[in-house]
């Protein structure tokens, strides 16, 4: 009889606020992987210290540490806020520092992308701009993009993604995920 595999799901949050919205997200959306039977691991990009990138600077010292966890994991999720339209610095130097290390973590891995917002935009424009980074780089992207706006009545009590249209979106994802994974 085959052996189950447990599929790992990295999490990167794009905010490094302890309180952000998009973190409650990212556990909003672990929890619904979890329950699918996937394995969670959260990358905290705060862990990493990068620099500011640019081609006269050493390898940081982090950097393979960091793309050694995004190797071990099977799929990744992208939380990220919104800002002015765009995504947050963090997440595109990290982006920029692992491109120089190792791409196996972009080619061989499923990604996917989330936001949310406390208005009803949802991050779209944020969104985009990720997943067109993504692609630029040669990940496979899911088609499911959660993006949750209103998000103070988008999750209920206990943390769960509650709004519409955002959970169902999220299970979309899920199930997307693993069945490619």
């Amino acid at each position: 009889m085959p052996t189950k595999i447990t599929p790992k799901i990295g999490f990167i949050c794009g905010s490094l606020r302890k309180q952000s919205i998009n973190k409650k997200l990212e556990n909003a959306l672990a929890k619904r992987f979890t329950r699918a039977g996937a394995k969670c691991i959260y990358i905290d990009l705060g862990e990493y210290d990068l620099p500011l990138f640019h081609g006269d600077l050493d390898t940081p010292e982090n950097l393979k540490a960091l793309t050694a966890k995004l190797r071990y994991c099977d799929g990744i999720v992208i939380v990220s806020p919104e800002y002015n339209g765009g995504l947050p610095p963090v997440l595109k130097n990290a982006i920029d520092w692992t491109t120089t290390d190792d791409m196996t973590h972009f080619h061989d891995r499923y990604w996917g992308i989330a936001s949310c917002t406390p208005g009803p935009m949802s991050g779209i424009m944020g969104m985009r701009q990720i997943n067109y980074i993504l692609n630029r780089v040669g990940t496979h992207v899911s088609p499911f993009q959660v993006g949750v706006g209103n998000a103070d009545k988008a999750f209920d009590a206990d943390g769960e993604l509650i709004g519409a249209p955002g959970a169902s979106i999220a299970d979309n994802l899920v199930a997307d995920m693993l069945a490619r994974i």
